[in-house]
Order: C-alpha cells, then sequence, then structure tokens
C-alpha cells in the first residue's frame, strides 16, 4: 500500500488527509473516503489494516483530519460536526477531480460513534456515494449523551448547557470544556483501552461546550430513514460505549440493500483486534459488490434479501 500526503479545501480551511492506493495499478481506482471516528485522527494505527484490505481488493482510500483536528486548519476549540458532514461532501468532490479516481464508484466507511454516524449521513447527503459501511455507530447524539449520564447527571448537564447557551449570547464566548471528559462520559474499558494510544495525545483537549449542542441535534437515524444506498452496519452486542440499539435501528430504518454485522461475546474497544480478521473481507466485500461505475444504469425490482450475521467466539462447555 502506498501512502500520499494530500490536501483539499472545505470552507475555506486546508484540511490534511491520506491518500492510499494499491503498491501497482493502472487505470482509476474506485475510491473509500473515511472521516475518522470520535475525536480521531487520519494517521490512527487502528484504520490501516483496513486500509490495507481495501487497497489490495483495488480501492483508493482517502482519510482525514477534519476542520481543526490533527494537521487540518480550522478552529481547534470548535467542534462541528455539520462541519465535519461538508468536509466529507468536499473530500468527495476533490475525489472527483483526482484523474486517478473513477468518480462514479465512491463509497464511505466511517468507524466509531460519530465515525459512523457520518458514514449514514454522507450516504443520506451526497448522492455520489455508492455504498456505506458504518462500524459502531451514533444513530442519535442526544441519546448517546443521555445514556452516559445518570438522570440526576443529566439534569445537572442540561443545566450547565443552559448556563453556557446564555453566557454566549450575553457576552459573546462560552465555556471551553474535555470532549472527551465532560461532553463524553468515557467507560472504564475506554480509559484502559490501548486501542488508539497513538493519537490520543493529540486531540483537542479544550473546544466549546456548544459542541454538545450539536450533538444533541446529531441525528443519522432520521437521514437512514429509508436511505436508498446500500448500508452496512457493523455492531457489537451489548455495547457499553456506543448502544448497540442505535446501530440495530439504524438498520432497521434503512430502504435500500443493507446488512448488519453482529459481533458477540467482546466489547466494543476489544472487537476491533478480536474480529477485524472476520468482518474487514466482508466490508471489502461489500464495497466490491456496490461500489461499481454507473456507466450503464439497469433499474429492476427484485426481492429484497435480508442478511443478519452473527459472529462469535469458540466457548467450553
Amino acid at each position: 500500500m502506498r501512502t500520499e500526503e494530500v490536501s483539499f479545501y472545505s470552507e475555506g480551511s486546508r484540511l490534511a488527509a491520506y491518500w492510499r492506493t494499491p503498491d501497482e495499478y493502472t487505470g482509476r481506482l474506485r475510491a473509500i473516503i473515511q472521516g475518522p471516528g470520535w475525536l480521531g485522527l487520519r494517521d490512527a494505527k487502528l484504520y490501516v489494516r483496513y486500509h490495507e484490505a481495501l487497497t489490495a481488493a483495488g480501492f483508493g482510500v482517502l482519510v482525514l483530519d477534519y476542520r481543526g483536528f490533527g494537521d487540518s486548519e480550522g478552529d481547534r476549540s470548535r467542534l462541528s460536526f455539520s462541519g465535519q458532514l461538508l468536509d466529507l461532501m468536499n473530500g468527495v468532490s476533490y475525489l472527483t477531480t483526482r484523474a486517478d479516481v473513477d468518480p462514479d464508484a465512491i463509497g464511505v466507511f466511517g468507524s466509531g460513534g460519530t465515525g459512523g454516524g457520518n458514514a449514514v449521513l454522507l450516504a443520506a447527503n451526497d448522492d455520489r456515494i455508492k455504498a456505506a459501511v458504518s462500524q459502531v455507530p451514533v444513530a442519535d447524539g442526544t441519546d448517546w449523551l443521555h445514556r452516559m449520564r445518570s438522570e440526576h447527571e443529566w439534569l445537572t448537564f442540561e443545566a450547565m448547557l443552559a448556563e453556557d447557551r446564555r453566557d454566549r449570547a450575553a457576552g459573546g464566548k462560552g465555556r471551553l470544556v474535555h470532549p472527551r471528559e465532560e461532553i463524553m462520559v468515557p467507560t472504564p474499558e475506554r480509559r484502559a483501552t490501548k486501542v488508539k494510544a497513538d493519537v490520543d495525545d493529540r486531540i483537542p483537549t479544550a473546544v466549546s461546550l456548544a459542541a454538545a449542542d450539536e450533538i444533541l441535534k446529531y441525528r443519522p437515524l432520521e437521514a437512514a430513514t429509508g436511505l436508498q444506498t446500500p448500508l452496512m452496519i457493523v455492531a457489537v452486542e451489548g455495547d457499553a460505549t456506543t448502544p448497540t440499539d442505535h446501530a440495530e435501528a439504524l438498520y432497521e430504518a434503512a430502504g435500500g440493500p443493507r446488512s448488519l454485522i453482529m459481533q458477540r461475546h467482546t466489547t466494543h474497544y476489544a472487537a476491533y483486534d478480536q474480529y477485524w480478521e472476520s468482518v474487514t473481507p466482508r466490508i471489502v466485500e461489500w464495497f466490491d459488490r456496490y461500489v461499481v461505475n454507473g456507466n450503464v444504469v439497469v433499474r429492476q425490482v427484485t426481492e429484497r434479501v435480508e442478511s443478519i450475521e452473527y459472529l462469535g467466539g469458540t466457548h467450553a462447555g
């Protein structure tokens, strides 16, 4: 796999990205765009094995740092999910300018919370996307933030947001918070895991609390309702970080070809290592089936076939 440093612009900000391709290829590549997961960066080691599998199958992969993250320009204190969607859409536009990309064969991959949710949002808002894979996604931002907290903690959090809105309106400036500690509430597994240790020390640590208001309005589930773009959901049974029923709801809401992969007897972060050898070929196969050139279009009605896969471990007894 070859990795090239590239950049493109999103609303005037220069965004840094990697363009990953097979070691050798001729002609135009089918392409997959990826925005990182919650507070993630493009150079996370976690993503490399997915990119290696996709490039080995003949795809190019564009993975970017969102505005204000990593090596991209933008306000480091602003965490904007509507802005991230625009970054992804502008990334798709950038791909269509490349001579080595087939502009009619682009898919989206998103992994980890809002990374998975953003993949659904992009598929719903950009008809250039031919297929989407959403791994351990958030479907409803309000529900996500609420379920991290006990009820008294949630009421205190709501009161803090209301006070911050008043401060921003009256004085033009609100509170800065640590996004992982004061917006998201980390699980014990998140505090202990090393799966993202290579990028954890480079994320923004002081962002406007206004980011929480954006998450409260974050609704990939609404975008998924009736979605005709082929959608694969990869979930973890009993997920304490991104609730399993969020993934299941996205799957049930989609109106086009859809697949649900449920990883059992594992946890949110452990699943990346435990099942990647089983899950990754299915992700590649999904894109291989649906990210195709649209030079010839055939429309027909066929019987809808659902696919539910349960990937479990071996048990004694």
